[in-house]
């Protein structure tokens, strides 16, 4: 059954689609069966795997107000092995309307991702800069929330809301959902600021941080542009390597809590 996790800051500019790309190439380079989810009506996690969102006809959204079937609008990439895409473009920006007086909206998504989650080791879901119906049903699919944080001043601004949404959201709609951590992005080992914002954070965020901090890379920046994850755009890069860094660190933690959980489960079968 497949990890899923929703990778969330109301916060523009962060790196959040940015991780969402290239944490799901770099996930199926390491051979791990991946769907990536694009909830932004943006669409730029579709057109950053290669996907040219204006020609789509079949998307997240057609799926989510009953148009069409999962099956219908999902992608298999031809330029990496190992990833489907689920797409999405800004038709999607209409589905906080359309899903108004639906019973149970915030649950659409995950009806319809649990009909397929056995097909896959892990769900990467790249929600919208904001906290809306849209991030809510990512966040109620998702078993995990991964926070891309910029070491830039204002890194803390607006995470208070997030951490509370997402509270909210674990009281009332998912029991399940859980931090899966936070990851520095834009890092720039060259100026003071970077070090004081990482150092600033873990002296104030009470979750679990992850080693990879990706730097600021100017390659980063133009693999999108190509349609290409930055592992394919340039395999060398600092950008490439700090990405698969983070999906070695995520593929330790699931194996990590899958041995928790069967170690609980012969416990609980030995005292039975």
């Amino acid at each position: 059954m497949a990890r899923i996790i929703a990778i969330a800051n109301q916060k523009g500019g962060v790196g959040k689609t940015t991780t969402a790309i290239n944490l799901s190439a770099c996930l199926a380079e390491r051979n791990r069966k991946v769907l990536a989810v694009d909830v932004d009506p943006q669409g730029n996690t579709t057109s950053g795997l290669g996907i040219n969102k204006n020609k789509l006809e079949k998307t997240i959204y057609e799926m989510m107000i009953g148009q069409c079937t999962l099956g219908d609008c999902l992608i298999k990439s031809d330029i990496i092995e190992n990833l489907d895409i689920l797409p999405s473009n800004v038709n999607l920006a209409g589905a906080e309307i359309e899903l108004i007086g639906i019973d149970e909206r915030e649950y659409i998504l995950k009806q319809h991702i649990d009909e397929i989650r056995d097909n896959y080791d892990f769900i990467i879901i790249d929600c919208p800069p904001s906290l809306s119906t849209l991030t809510v049903n990512a966040m109620t699919t998702a078993d995990t929330v991964l926070v891309p944080i910029q070491c830039e001043f204002y890194a803390l601004e607006g995470l208070a809301q997030l951490m509370h949404t997402i509270s909210l959201v674990k009281k009332r709609l998912n029991t399940k959902l859980r931090i899966e951590g936070v990851v520095f992005t834009m890092f720039d080992a060259r100026t003071n600021l970077s070090l004081q914002v990482v150092e600033n954070v873990k002296e104030n965020l009470k979750q679990n941080i992850y080693k990879t901090i990706i730097p600021r890379n100017v390659r980063l920046a133009e693999a999108p542009s190509h349609g290409l994850p930055i592992n394919l755009y340039d395999s060398k890069s600092a950008g490439a390597e700090g990405y698969r860094q983070l999906a070695y660190e995520v593929i330790e933690n699931d194996e990590a809590e899958y041995f928790n959980r069967t170690e609980l489960e012969e416990i609980k079968y030995r005292k039975r």
